[in-house]
């Protein structure tokens, strides 16, 4: 939902700091993160700094899934993608390794509570981790703040670099032997290893020491864990290869390097073809190397790959098992948690940790593959002696060895696969569904692997096709900024969404409310995420709607109004967020509906759900007009009574009903409906006029907000508001433009990206659309938050408030859909 929830407030803090790492001379800036693996909310692997080498590769949610690649020219190494693995040595275990109590309270002692020669006999004992959260606590935490102190003793401090592992929830002091070595406001939702200055290092001593900590529980959750680790120092260091170019296109990303004597080309893809769902659903993306020589000689060449089983698994502490093994045509390594606790986890923050990870190469390739821990992954590629055989464990790498032998002037080129099998993706009204890919159950995905490697240079020769239309397509409705940002939304609004089918047999796509607060199939993301799929495929947003429509229409959600969501990912058991938007979310569904009737030409859809759509329609005639105070999706500044532009959303969802109406041949229907909806634009006008804008509410002048929701009287037209309303509009909000784009409303300076280019496609002037286009993108290439794109950032400083990698960046495509439909008219 596009409101703010605590972990958002949270996140943010975090991961500023996570991503504002490494960026010095690298070459122009195209994203604020690129996508490397991207396939539904579970894979989906990034990296957040321009030079691939710049930082470990992530998962969307900011967590290392790490991948590195290392190429070796006349035996000289290079690293091209990725860290090397950092590794740490427990010097004292937090919980997730080993069981420790401590000494607390909960009441402010004496000042001097941190000295060594404290007396905290009277304290209570409680066992970590101290938490709110009743799940997980070994001793429960509900106050403002705590004080603890925990003793232990060392053999000796020889220590490369102390850090603090550290869980902590919220602002925080630490003491070692009475000398404060930390002082850290915020919090994180998982363990960091915090580097300590060298002084805090010489604070330790050999025998008995007290780590002492303050906590202060400011908002939300409450939780502290922690311990000491060493940073080991790597043995080796290895050079990194020059990074010449990164480019972006709608399906894949392509990058250029300079490693001595060769140059390489590194491409990874992800074919979400949305014509061909059989493809799009595959879990398998292509890592392609190019390679020759740039001086006129042949030189020796290998490629080595390796892949952090982090990728299948929530947290690097879950022990892993990983196994190597062929089939007729692939060399494959395999890995997944030991536990599989599949389905079991539902929520925000959270990573895959059930199925199954795979690293494949064609048989043809030549490559050798084997198992080691990672923390010696880069070591394995030159040192044998670091090779497992099939191994369980904590983050291991699946590694993989790709000779490319003598190479010269012309280019050679071979490519590895990396796959996913979730055996299960949702459970849907109590139903376990399998991938898409799997409906039947009788497909491996060694079969999904293997037809891929068949099918690689027809597949490349398609996504290099769809990413030619895409961008010119994008470039002619709005430019060259414009398409960049297109591009740079189209992996990202699919793979923020699992496809399967419902045991109805409909098609369900259903999204995950990422970096919110994991709901799935919100109605509200949906909505702005619709126009990218009304562009290139429909059925893709009847996957979003019918998962909705089935949930009233089987009486399991028996108001007059759409559910706001169906559960929390991956659990799409019924709405678990705690306040309806029955506007909102009626007006979304009804006026979806209509822009599937006209991407389509034809109202089969809608004449399939027409009972539910007329009990839709009706709520909004009774409630929608002069809204009472009811959460919509922009409450991020507090609810609001008569919000005009939520009344806007009603009005055009009535005008939609009756657009409905005439294509099913309910002409009465038709005509009594828009007569509603047009005496209604009447009242709205005269309403909401606050001399040469319209504002943010009915009853507050001297306010203003974007009116977005009248994009669809453009885009479907429906012929509800006069023109002079939009160009009173226009010209106000290009009064307000910041650096980094329009305000959502006149509460607050921050925006909602998705919003700006609804609004800008009000005008059918294209130095208009392009005033408020051009600021998004420059949003996208400069924001100092390095993520998957936010839709909601600041428009002073180009800041993340919240949201990130999340799909509603499919609503960028509005301008496209909107002349696509013009030649429908």
């Amino acid at each position: 939902m596009n409101k703010p929830k605590t972990f958002v407030r949270k996140a943010f803090s975090l991961l500023t700091a996570l991503f504002l790492a490494g960026t010095t001379n690298a070459q122009e800036r195209k994203a604020p993160a690129y996508p490397l693996i991207t396939h539904n909310p579970y894979f989906s692997i990034w990296s957040t700094t321009d030079l691939l080498t710049g930082s470990s590769t992530k998962h969307w949610t900011g967590t290392d899934q790490s991948l590195l690649g290392l190429i070796n020219v006349d035996g000289k190494t290079y690293r091209f993608l990725g860290a090397e693995p950092v590794s740490y040595k427990t010097v004292l275990a937090a919980s997730d390794e080993k069981a420790y109590t401590v000494k607390y309270t909960e009441t402010k002692p004496g000042d001097d509570w941190c000295a060594p020669e404290y007396d905290a006999s009277a304290w209570k004992t409680g066992a970590a981790p101290f938490t709110d959260d009743k799940a997980t606590a070994k001793t429960l935490w509900k106050s403002k703040s705590l004080w603890v102190r925990r003793t232990f003793n060392l053999s000796n401090t020889d220590i490369n670099q102390l850090v603090l592992k550290l869980w902590y929830d919220d602002n925080i002091e630490v003491f070692i032997n009475g000398e404060k070595v930390l002082d850290k406001d915020h919090w994180n939702s998982d363990y960091d290893w915090v580097p300590l200055n060298s002084s805090a290092k010489s604070k330790l001593k050999v025998g008995e020491n007290v780590l002492a900590i303050h906590i202060l529980n400011t908002a939300g959750g409450a939780a502290l864990d922690f311990g000491l680790s060493d940073k080991i120092k790597p043995a080796t260091q290895i050079e990194v290869a020059k990074q010449t170019n990164v480019e972006v296109t709608a399906t894949q990303t392509v990058y250029s390097f300079k490693a001595g004597k060769v140059d390489l080309g590194v491409t990874f893809t992800s074919p979400l073809l949305m014509s061909d769902l059989t493809i799009l659903s595959r879990p398998v993306s292509y890592i392609t190397y190019k390679v020759k020589a740039n001086d006129k000689a042949t030189h020796n060449v290998k490629v080595y790959f390796s892949a952090s089983t982090d990728v299948a698994v929530n947290k690097p502490s879950q022990e892993v098992k990983a196994t190597k093994y062929a089939t007729a045509a692939l060399d494959v390594l395999k890995a997944g948690s030991v536990e599989q606790p599949l389905l079991q986890k539902r929520g925000d923050d959270l990573r895959i940790d059930w199925g199954y990870m795979y690293v494949a190469a064609p048989k043809s390739a030549g490559a050798t593959q084997f198992v080691s821990y990672e923390r010696n992954a880069a070591a394995a590629f030159t040192d044998k002696s670091m090779a497992l055989g099939d191994a369980k464990g904590h983050k291991l790498a699946l590694n993989t060895i790709i000779p490319f032998n003598k190479v010269g002037a012309t280019a050679v080129e071979k490519f590895v696969e990396l796959g996913y099998d979730e055996i299960f993706a949702v459970q849907y009204f109590k139903t376990n569904l399998r991938p898409w890919w799997n409906n039947s159950g009788k497909e491996t995905i060694e079969g999904q692997l293997t037809k891929a490697a068949a099918e690689y240079k027809g597949i490349i020769q398609k996504c290099n096709a769809v990413d030619k239309s895409i961008y010119a397509t994008a470039l002619k409705a709005g430019g060259e900024k414009y398409a960049a940002l297109c591009v740079l939304a189209y992996r990202q609004a699919i793979s923020a969404h699992g496809l399967v089918r419902s045991p109805q047999g409909d098609i369900l796509f259903l999204s995950k409310e990422n970096f919110s607060n994991g709901s799935i199939n919100t109605v509200d993301v949906t909505y702005p995420s619709a126009p990218m799929f009304l562009v290139y495929n429909p059925d893709l947003l009847k996957g979003m709607l019918n998962g909705i429509f089935y949930y009233s229409e089987s009486g399991k959600f028996p108001k007059p109004f759409a559910a706001h969501d169906l559960g929390t990912y991956p659990l799409a058991n019924g709405q678990t967020y705690g306040e309806d938007m029955p506007v909102e979310e009626s007006g979304n569904m009804i006026i979806l509906t209509d822009a599937i009737a006209k991407a389509e030409g034809n109202a089969n859809y809608a004449r399939k759900h027409w009972k539910t759509l007329s009990t839709w329609v009706n709520y909004l005639v009774e409630e929608g007009f002069d809204p009472k105070t009811q959460l919509c999706t922009d409450d991020f500044a507090g609810h609001l009574a008569r919000n005009a532009n939520l009344s806007v959303k009603a009005i055009v969802g009535i005008a939609c009903y009756a657009d409905l109406a005439e294509q099913v041949g309910e002409k009465r229907i038709a005509e009594k409906y828009r007569i509603i909806a047009k005496d209604m634009v009447g009242r709205w006008i005269q309403l909401a006029k606050d001399g040469d804008h319209y504002a943010l509410t009915f009853d507050n002048k001297g306010t203003w907000s974007q009116k977005y929701n009248m994009v669809w009287d453009k885009v479907l037209h429906l012929n509800l508001f006069p023109q002079d309303v939009y160009d009173a509009e226009i010209k106000w909000y290009k009064s307000k433009l910041g650096e980094f784009g329009l305000p959502l409303d006149s509460r607050k300076t921050y925006t909602k990206s998705d919003w700006i280019l609804w609004t800008a496609s009000f005008t059918g002037n294209q130095a208009d659309f392009l005033a408020f286009a051009e600021p998004m993108y420059n949003y996208a290439i400069k924001t100092p938050s390095r993520v998957p794109l936010s839709d909601w950032h600041e428009t002073t400083d180009g800041r993340m408030v919240g949201f990130q990698a999340r799909s509603v960046v499919g609503g960028y495509y509005m301008k496209v859909l909107k002349d696509k439909l013009a030649t429908k008219k």
